[in-house]
């Protein structure tokens, strides 16, 4: 499988769902595809204001942050291709 191409096909599925999906599963899927583009967390710095939902969405990202990149992408992938969208 070429994770690369599937990985983008996850993506652009996903970008292009007008689906309403759980507070749960979309904080999944921002922090699969940030640790999968961008890498380890630790590499960035907490938010530092009070928005509640960048708070959230670091924090997810953190809890996966042990994940290699390819990792990441094979859970994203996955992820995706179980929600029927």
């Amino acid at each position: 499988m070429d994770i690369e191409k599937a990985f983008e096909e996850a993506y652009e599925r996903a970008s292009k769902t007008e689906k309403e999906l759980a507070v749960d599963i979309k904080l999944l899927i921002y922090a699969y595809y940030k640790q999968a583009t961008s890498g380890s967390v630790h590499q960035f710095n907490f938010p530092n204001n009070k928005d509640i939902i960048r708070a959230f969405k670091f924090n997810a990202w953190q809890q996966i942050s042990h994940l290699t990149k390819e990792e990441a992408k094979i859970k994203y992938i996955n992820l995706i291709n179980s929600i029927d969208l």
